[in-house]
């Protein structure tokens, strides 16, 4: 049910407006690496968890065109890319609705929009993480955005909370996974990185001055 949405005060509105008007509707739930089916008129809403969402090159390799967390919809009608695919990147419950829902609903479609905002912001910072032509600078700037999105303060530093793999993170920056392991080493030689109990990684405190850079 509704109620099971994650309480983050960004996602407070829309929340709260879902709980109201679809109170009797099911959430979907999906297992960490499920992938979610889209339909071409389904406007998807997240509740509980993140999911990744991207494309496959005609290699085969896998493309992350961003994350979707709580309270952001993402869908077939948000996008003109194909193929397109959401996979659950922890365990997530979703709830779905019909375009034409969210079309003759204004309060509904006003608070989407807020959270879509949210979504091109991430899309354009990813776009000019790809005018550096250093492998590292790209991936600096990956972690730098990840902090800012899924980032949890932790000591003196900042615990991203979902743990994407080397491949992710190699898809994301446009390289190999080999080159993206030798570059998490030596940032953690470094110390502008770290890796918790659980191999999460956390951004130092002299990784984070450099935000506002994004």
């Amino acid at each position: 049910m509704v109620h099971s949405f994650t309480a983050e005060p960004a996602s407070q509105d829309l929340r709260h407006l879902l709980e109201e008007q679809y109170s009797g509707r099911m959430l979907h739930s999906f297992a960490s690496g499920e992938t979610v089916d889209m339909g071409p008129q389904d406007v998807w809403v997240v509740c509980r968890g993140i999911v990744q969402v991207g494309t496959l090159y005609t290699t085969g390799d896998e493309a992350l065109l961003g994350l979707v967390y709580p309270s952001m919809p993402f869908g077939l009608p948000f996008t003109l890319i194909r193929p397109y695919q959401a996979i659950a990147l922890t365990n997530i419950d979703v709830m779905k609705l019909s375009l034409a829902e969210v079309e003759q609903s204004p309060l509904l479609s006003q608070s989407l929009f807020h959270h879509l905002n949210r979504r091109l912001r991430q899309t354009e910072a990813l776009l000019a993480m790809v005018g550096y032509r250093r492998v590292e600078e790209r991936l600096r700037h990956l972690l730098l955005l990840l902090a800012q999105e899924i980032g949890q303060p932790q000591g003196s530093g900042t615990r991203l909370t979902v743990r994407l793999t080397h491949q992710q993170l190699a898809n994301t920056v446009g390289t190999t996974r080999v080159t993206v392991t030798r570059l998490l080493s030596q940032m953690r030689a470094s110390e502008w990185l770290s890796l918790d109990r659980q191999r999460h990684i956390v951004l130092s405190e002299s990784a984070l001055r450099s935000l506002n850079q994004i």
